[in-house]
């Protein structure tokens, strides 16, 4: 069960995104597989991708499209199949199902953008499948259809995950409202997920790059479950333009506004990933404080979200913060003082000057461990600098998930 998140409620419609899911039998039957987004005339788009240099071939092809200026009008998402790791078929598969959109829509192959999620390195005729699929799908679309959407795009989430946010710009109200999936395989640039975020918001083009880059920085590329970084990622804001607002610049008041609602989407978004990380039981924010330098901050946060040994003691309950110490230690700080080092669990402080706090008992760590939320900040005790992340913990159900993926 997914820690402290529950299905999406309140979903808002974004004027000018119709959402609509079919089932077209990518991997399994009786299931809605394919998710089509239309996009009315005028609308922007940004995207940013994973860096994985596997990168699957609707990566290849997205990024391709985007880079290409044309004016975006639809994307097609589909499950069961990452088409990764398929060489030259995949991509004309993943062209293909362009053009299928395309012509289902009256636009052109290169205002479509394909995703894809599921298993890698199996060979499926993706475009068969979304052309016959298309015909069901494109009558259904509906700007109500984000709850659909939400669910459709899953693969081993147990969860559908989508939020949305208003905030006022130029005197009007501007909605922004987001989807996810994501459950394993996830670890920054980017965090195996796809992430969806529309707005009716006017934003000039730069702008729109800005808010997409600062969002993901501050929730995406701040994720780990397993630190496995998948072929597939993605991560796209639309702005259609509809609300009404003077257009949106980087640096006005209203960026400001619209930034902080975009990046309370994504945030949320992200840690619910990790919330409905696959087999997780707890839920763990890391903060590291007191570095020299962010970079620092991350390194030793990650390398303790990274080690099994502490992912499997927080599943366990088991306050064994030798763990944490060991981690630390080995983040790769060269010049760090280990007396400065203080570390606490859930506000109890169980490490200060580098050695167990005389206060400390064994019970009161046991009782913060048994929480299903359990902060983690670590103050290093050298500068100024600070950073957070969120991981869950490794537990015998993330072994079955990923042992029977492809059965």
């Amino acid at each position: 069960m997914p820690v402290g998140l529950s299905a999406p409620r309140d979903l808002l419609p974004v004027s000018g995104v119709r959402l609509a899911t079919a089932e077209a039998g990518i991997r399994y039957a009786g299931r809605r597989d394919l998710t089509l987004i239309h996009l009315d005339p005028g609308t922007r788009v940004a995207g940013v991708f994973t860096r994985n240099r596997f990168r699957a071939a609707p990566v290849l092809v997205a990024e391709a499209h985007l880079a290409a200026g044309r004016e975006i009008r639809a994307l097609v998402i589909n499950t069961g199949n990452a088409n990764a790791g398929t060489g030259e078929t995949g991509l004309r598969s993943a062209q293909e199902s362009c053009e299928a959109v395309a012509l289902a829509l009256g636009c052109t192959s290169g205002q479509v953008l394909p995703f894809s999620t599921g298993v890698i390195g199996e060979p499926v005729d993706l475009a068969a499948r979304i052309r016959g699929a298309l015909p069901g799908c494109v009558p259904a679309l509906d700007r109500n259809g984000w709850n659909g959407a939400a669910q459709a795009i899953l693969t081993t989430d147990t969860v559908a995950k989508a939020f949305s946010r208003q905030v006022e710009v130029d005197g009007r109200p501007v909605t922004v409202t987001g989807m996810a999936k994501g459950s394993g395989m996830i670890r920054p640039d980017m965090a195996t997920m796809l992430a969806f975020i529309a707005t009716d918001a006017a934003v000039e083009k730069a702008a729109l790059d800005e808010l997409l880059h600062r969002a993901v920085d501050a929730s995406f590329n701040r994720i780990t479950v397993d630190g496995d970084m998948s072929t597939n990622d993605a991560c796209i804001l639309m702005a259609t333009g509809q609300a009404g607002n003077g257009p949106v610049e980087s640096g006005s008041a209203g960026f400001g506004r619209l930034r902080e609602a975009v990046q309370e989407v994504a945030l949320a978004l992200a840690q619910a990933i990790v919330r409905d990380g696959e087999g997780a039981t707890k839920f763990i924010p890391v903060r590291v404080s007191g570095g020299k330098n962010p970079a620092e901050c991350l390194q030793v946060a990650y390398r303790m979200a990274h080690s099994p040994l502490i992912k499997t003691a927080f599943f366990a309950s088991d306050p064994n913060w030798g763990r944490l110490l060991a981690a630390i230690g080995s983040a790769g700080v060269e010049d760090l003082d280990v007396r400065q080092v203080q570390i606490s669990l859930g506000g109890l402080c169980i490490v200060r000057q580098g050695a167990r706090d005389p206060a400390y008992t064994e019970a009161a760590g046991q009782a913060v461990m048994a929480r299903e939320e359990i902060p983690v900040h670590v103050d290093l005790g050298r500068g100024t600098a600070e950073e957070e992340i969120w991981t869950c913990d490794l537990s015998h159900e993330y072994v079955r998930i990923n042992a029977e993926y492809r059965s």
